[in-house]
């Protein structure tokens, strides 16, 4: 099956790190008239998604070299002057400026885990992480408590309580892809897994583990997010489900949407939080869509 194909290559991908970057973007040698913005021609390589808190015309892409910005849906602009590898990426949830990373620097290494106060422009290191520097590949913060938050790597899930200054280790035996805390429900977050389990929730902040629902064991999923006014609602790209699929009782029972995303998986989607209608999907071949009925169908908008 060409998901499974798709979303195994994704796993090797993201347990190794690293991929060559095969697109410098576009015309990066002068600002825009847009401050500390500089014009992009395409996604590549795209780690994250994420709507801004104070303007959600404003679609946030970390990607492999760099951190992107798409204004209005239609300008593609690399936020700063930074090219780094952002593997992990957060927004906070109601601070505007607020944001968080980790991966790889462009000059190699790891960066540990970061924060930025001003959009993304300029970052500063917060913590090295346990047995770091970190490359979280899979990183998220809870939409509830965002001094919360969680970070895999090396086969080691690590949360934090303080907003990434300190770093426990409170689980070894899962295997993310993609990390996502209720929007609701502090003591709960998800893991989209790769080695036939599925998607796994955690009910006591990532310490012990259980499979979310038998339909989407004995496959690969690629994300799971979900809906920010309603947490009952969720989203994932499941091998098992054949593609995107959608919940409406906290994942007990998934019903398969039938859109077209081409022969790419998904690898993240973001509910818009003041709209939770509108949601965006990211592909494995970094194509961008959209939903405007909060995940039943979807376009292609670059």
């Amino acid at each position: 099956m060409k998901i499974k194909i798709i979303i195994g290559i994704i796993a090797v991908v993201l347990m190794v790190g690293g991929i060559t970057m095969f697109y410098r973007g576009g015309d990066t040698t002068k600002d825009s008239s847009l401050n500390n913005l500089y014009p992009e021609e395409v996604i590549t390589h795209g780690h994250g998604l994420a709507v801004a808190v104070e303007d959600p015309n404003k679609l946030y892409i970390a990607t492999h070299h760099g951190l992107l910005v798409l204004l209005n849906e239609k300008d593609l602009y690399r936020v700063g002057k930074s090219k780094d590898d952002y593997m992990g990426f957060s927004t906070h949830p109601t601070e505007a400026n607020i944001v968080f990373s980790s991966g790889h620097p462009s000059i190699g290494g790891n960066i540990g885990f970061q924060k930025s106060e001003d959009g993304g422009v300029t970052w500063q290191k917060v913590s090295s992480g346990l047995n770091g520097p970190v490359d979280f590949h899979a990183m998220s913060v809870s939409p509830v408590n965002p001094n919360l938050m969680y970070g895999w790597y090396q086969g080691n899930l690590q949360r934090s309580i303080n907003q990434g200054k300190t770093w426990e280790i409170v689980n070894r035996n899962l295997l993310p892809v993609y990390l996502a805390a209720d929007t609701q429900d502090e003591n709960v977050v998800y893991a989209a897994t790769t080695q036939g389990q599925g998607v796994m929730v955690s009910k006591d902040k990532g310490a012990t583990w259980t499979s979310l629902s038998p339909e989407l064991e004995d496959g690969a999923v690629s994300v799971i997010v979900s809906n920010p006014q309603d947490a009952k609602i969720l989203l994932t790209f499941s091998e098992k489900l054949g593609g995107l699929g959608k919940s409406i009782d906290a994942g007990k029972t998934w019903g398969k949407v039938s859109s077209d995303f081409g022969v790419g998986a998904v690898l993240h989607i973001v509910f818009n939080r003041s709209n939770p209608n509108i949601v965006y999907a990211l592909t494995h071949e970094n194509k961008l869509y959209k939903s405007s009925d909060g995940g039943d169908s979807w376009k292609q908008i670059r």
